[in-house]
């Protein structure tokens, strides 16, 4: 089963990044001009407050080192694919949602060796393990040259991409979601065994991570549905990437079932507040954008 799982998880990651990359058109860059401050924010916030706030929390639940060091990974991951969903479902800022989607995909493979080091200088413990050379090569072949095959698909073949990438995002995610039962049923004592430590401070760290985004965007801007896209944004994590670096890049499988569980909360936990959301602006007029 390990061998099925190291062979399939860099495969699927691929497909859901080259989806991420046909979904991102060169037109997506131009809202950097448009709303530089809310783009940059969407992209640089997370990674300077996710770390933090996965710290502190460490600080009040105390949970085994490979636990924080695994929701650390996660935090320096890039933003999931199912954010945009979210923010469709709210009514929100989906082709906001899409453009900081994109970018952060596109600029893990910086952002993440950035970070690991700085996890290596906080403690031995929370190291990712890799030498950050090595790390960054295999990041960027990993995660920036799947993104760009897609761009380069939906450039030279509009009508191909936009026929086959939501099928290609689909079928991605239900091959993630076959792997994360593959990774559970290799140790299924170990996972629901560490459900009551990993829940309570997996949920903390969403609403926190959530809630900064929310007061990131709210020095930014006034408009409800971009404040609630740029906190979707902060609280969602890309779970693929998180599943390919432990998996394939550290080969600890433990930190992917910490990964797993932080999906499994985060899911219930942002659908809602899409509702909340949806709720208070219930006959709302929202102008056309």
């Amino acid at each position: 089963m390990q061998a099925l799982i190291d062979t399939s998880v860099p495969i699927l990651t691929v497909l859901l990044l080259a989806a991420v990359g046909m979904d991102l058109t060169w037109r997506d860059f131009v809202r950097l001009r448009r709303q530089p401050a809310l783009v940059i924010a969407g992209l640089v916030g997370p990674v300077v407050f996710l770390p933090p706030i996965a710290v502190a929390l460490a600080w009040v639940f105390r949970p085994p080192p490979e636990v924080l060091a695994a929701l650390l990974l996660v935090a320096a991951c890039p933003i999931g694919g199912i954010s945009n969903t979210y923010s469709y479902l709210a009514r929100a800022s989906p082709a906001l949602s899409v453009t900081l989607t994109g970018l952060s995909c596109l600029l893990a493979g910086v952002t993440i060796p950035f970070l690991g080091r700085m996890f290596a200088a906080m403690s031995p413990d929370l190291s990712l393990s890799l030498p950050i050379p090595a790390l960054l090569v295999q990041l960027l072949l990993l995660l920036t040259l799947p993104i760009a095959l897609g761009m380069w698909v939906r450039q030279r073949r509009t009508d191909l991409a936009v026929a086959y990438q939501p099928l290609l995002q689909r079928l991605s995610f239900v091959g993630v979601a076959l792997v994360l039962l593959l990774i559970v049923l290799d140790d299924p004592r170990a996972f629901f065994g560490g459900l009551s430590t990993i829940v309570p401070l997996v949920a903390a760290f969403v609403v926190c991570s959530t809630a900064a985004g929310w007061a990131t965007a709210a020095v930014i801007t006034a408009d409800p549905r971009d404040r609630f896209t740029l906190a979707v944004e902060f609280g969602t994590r890309n779970l693929g990437v998180a599943m390919a670096i432990a998996v394939t890049l550290l080969g600890r499988v433990e930190f992917a079932r910490v990964a797993y569980t932080y999906f499994l909360t985060e899911m219930p936990l942002m659908l809602i507040a899409v509702a909340l959301f949806r709720r208070q602006r219930r006959g709302v007029i929202v102008p056309a954008a």
